[in-house]
């Protein structure tokens, strides 16, 4: 992608995503658990975020912690967005 803006662009484009500036942020829900998942553009990396019971709070998690069928569905959604999927599994 040519430039960082035009990342969070693509991926503001997708159903769910939500853009501010230099990042987009999705929200998942599934198997009882609750997961924020932020692209930023100039970093180029995916972090995800544990949502707790109140909906309000929220802890960055590792990757290995995350279920498989969400982060295949975050390589998709980079993919779409002509994104390099693997950026999805670049460490910080």
């Amino acid at each position: 992608m040519s430039d960082q803006t035009d990342a969070v662009d693509a991926l503001h484009a997708l159903d769910g995503w939500h853009a501010e500036g230099y990042a987009a942020r999705v929200h998942y829900r599934g198997a009882g658990d609750r997961y924020s998942v932020e692209f930023y553009g100039p970093s180029e990396c995916v972090l995800y975020w544990k949502v707790k019971g109140d909906g309000e709070t929220a802890v960055p998690v590792g990757r290995d912690t995350v279920p498989d069928p969400l982060r295949t569905r975050i390589r998709e959604d980079l993919d779409a967005a002509g994104i390099d999927p693997a950026i999805e599994e670049r460490s910080l």
